[in-house]
């Protein structure tokens, strides 16, 4: 099976789909950097956008799963993989221009991933999809069997690991971590309701899109009132504001019922 086939070495369109929209955004930053439209600090700049779509990624990949069973399309199945050993390749890519923006100082990096307790954790998450992705072959899911799907499930620690990189290193904005942390939360939310086996119909999409919007509120206030000097009461009204925009925990509600709406207008 390679990166534009199934399982029966048939072309998928929905394979090859997915690849090129996942190596889209790689290409994108490529020209921008090759046509100094990152600005001075051009693999600074090309770094936190690696970083950015590197948490993309895998949070994308820990939605199929909850996506298949909404849309009841098996064959979302065939992608997972792909997208995985995708962020993991994009985590590598951040880790490289991190290298090449402190000159490739290899003495300083081991140091700092020491010293510094954000990179200590990108680090570690940074390892952790370097097992899964070494582990992602039909040969090592044989070999490995009942033990691969076990080792595959801390896929979720690791995205935890990812976003308390993001958030840390963030400086006073930090509603994109938020963001992606809400759709973590919702995500998560999914997953303890089918470890339940309780079905994602639309109340129980509807109640997780309110319990992972509540969280994101939560994880944004303590983040404020506890890492920065900025009022997190503030912060928190703002979630009823709209005058610049929707905050992140409005974001999540809205894109957590949307396959709520979806499944009812199915069904209608």
């Amino acid at each position: 099976m390679t990166p534009v086939t199934d399982r029966q070495g048939k072309f998928s369109p929905l394979k090859t789909a997915t690849l090129a929209l996942a190596l889209l955004p790689a290409l994108v930053i490529s020209y921008w950097f090759l046509t100094d439209q990152l600005g001075p600090l051009a693999v600074k700049a090309a770094l936190r956008l690696v970083g950015d779509w590197t948490i993309r990624l895998l949070i994308i990949t820990l939605a199929l799963t909850p996506l298949q069973r909404v849309l009841n399309y098996p064959k979302i199945a065939l992608i997972r993989r792909m997208l995985g050993v995708t962020a993991f390749a994009y985590a590598l890519a951040h880790f490289l221009l991190y290298i090449a923006n402190v000159k490739y100082d290899l003495v300083f990096v081991a140091s700092e991933i020491i010293l510094r307790i954000y990179l200590t954790i990108g680090f570690v998450a940074l390892l952790g999809l370097s097992l899964l992705a070494a582990t992602s072959f039909d040969a090592a899911v044989r070999r490995l069997g009942k033990k691969w799907k076990l080792l595959h499930q801390s896929v979720y620690g690791i995205a935890a690991l990812g976003l308390l990189h993001y958030f840390i290193q963030t400086k006073a904005d930090v509603s994109p971590a938020t963001l992606m942390a809400g759709f973590y939360f919702l995500l998560m939310v999914y997953r303890v309701f089918i470890n339940q086996r309780i079905a994602l119909k639309p109340p129980v999409l509807a109640a997780s899109a309110l319990i992972a919007a509540i969280l994101t509120v939560i994880t944004e206030f303590a983040w404020y009132g506890l890492a920065t000097g900025i009022d997190p009461w503030r912060i928190a009204q703002a979630n009823f504001l709209f005058t610049f925009g929707l905050r992140p925990a409005i974001i999540v509600l809205l894109v957590g019922l949307t396959p709520c709406g979806f499944l009812i207008l199915r069904s209608a």
